[in-house]
């Protein structure tokens, strides 16, 4: 066992890769569509399916969200967050491993069929259940409004790449009660049902080893960051660093 502090940069690039080997999103990229819904964890996750499919040529993380959380030193609109689509680039979809440039999840969603994969990040995830929640500030839902309706009604696989950084105690149905009453100021909340993957599980996925959330936090740019204990057998260890020492000094995310 040995321990290891990521930063949440660090974390959403180990989750990123973590992806690539999921089976669903492997099966789906062979025969099948992928769509990766803008966010800042899914911009590492589109990073890492177009370097292995060669076609990161063209792509950028740099505006690729619909809307963020930033500190109150920035501007915001809408609750807290921020929100400018002026160069948003558009999802990632993948039609049998083929980037469809310039395509969103609203071009696609009544064409995706069962064994095709949707990835959506999250805003709050609860470890013990494996649930995460979508903080909504579109009047109609938003990108996960319109993916449910594949999710739901057609069995289209749902996959939701958060950091632990996002992690909460509380039950979310009763935040997200507390959030949509009427008269409530700010975004609401919408929990989901989907396959969580946290740094926690990326590395079982990466090393089939395990790992524990002993501890979290840090100054100097270790803020947000997670301390994890991970258990394996001795090669799985030192692939596992191997693996960390490349992603440590991932550059943490700027507004440009």
């Amino acid at each position: 066992m040995f321990q290891v502090t990521i930063t949440p940069a660090a974390g959403k690039r180990l989750i990123a890769r973590a992806v690539t080997q999921h089976s669903d999103v492997k099966k789906a990229l062979l025969s099948g569509t992928v769509v990766i819904i803008a966010g800042t964890t899914n911009g590492y996750v589109a990073e890492e399916i177009l370097k292995l499919t060669d076609q990161i040529d063209g792509f950028t993380r740099n505006r690729f969200f619909r809307g963020i959380s930033l500190p109150s030193s920035i501007p915001t609109t809408n609750g807290g967050r921020f929100s400018d689509e002026s160069g948003f680039p558009g999802d990632v979809v993948l039609v049998n491993g083929k980037w469809q440039k310039g395509k969103t999840i609203f071009d696609v969603i009544d064409d995706l069929k069962e064994g095709d994969v949707i990835l959506k990040g999250a805003n709050s995830v609860d470890l013990k259940e494996k649930k995460a929640a979508i903080l909504i500030g579109h009047p109609k839902g938003g990108t996960i409004a319109i993916s449910m309706q594949a999710v739901i009604g057609r069995r289209v696989r749902l996959i939701i790449p958060v950091g632990l950084e996002k992690r909460v105690t509380g039950n979310l149905d009763e935040l997200a009660k507390r959030l949509n009453t009427p008269g409530s100021i700010g975004p609401r909340l919408y929990p989901v049902l989907g396959e969580i993957i946290t740094e926690l599980e990326a590395v079982h996925l990466l090393f089939g080893a395990d790992a524990t959330l002993i501890a979290g936090g840090g100054v100097c740019g270790a803020e947000g960051s997670v301390w994890l204990a991970i258990d394996g057998q001795p090669d799985e260890l030192k692939s596992i660093k191997g693996i960390i020492d490349l992603i440590q000094n991932e550059p943490a995310f700027a507004l440009q």
